[in-house]
């Protein structure tokens, strides 16, 4: 692979997870296309987003400090959950799904970051 972000398995994961969002938000309701659709679409891909950044050409100080953005990102996305959830627009099923995963790519960022050091 040509870049380094896309030898990273977090970040392989993270767009994953971009898949998986984009599956869920399919069935979202037309009156939240403009609200909770797009807040949760594009806290996801800024969590790849943002580990790619950072990861090209940066000190580690710089890239640690994207990893700070995408793991702000992905705990919007868990926020998101929790919100569609309680409008009754996420099922048990995929909040639980998608809450997992969310926290294997938090422990992965985590990690990478903490490595950084």
């Amino acid at each position: 692979m040509a870049f380094k972000f896309e030898n990273l398995k977090v970040w392989q994961r993270a767009v994953d997870l971009t898949g998986e969002i984009d599956q869920l938000i399919r069935s979202f309701p037309v009156e939240e296309k403009y609200v909770l659709t797009s807040q949760i679409k594009r806290a996801g891909d800024s969590i790849a987003l943002n580990i790619a950044e950072g990861s090209t050409g940066q000190s580690n100080k710089e890239f640690a400090r994207f990893l700070g953005m995408a793991l702000r990102s992905a705990i919007e996305v868990v926020s998101c959950l929790h919100l569609g959830k309680r409008r009754s627009i996420i099922n048990e099923s995929d909040f639980n799904r998608l809450y997992n995963e969310l926290e294997e790519v938090i422990k992965m960022i985590q990690a990478l970051r903490n490595s950084l050091k």
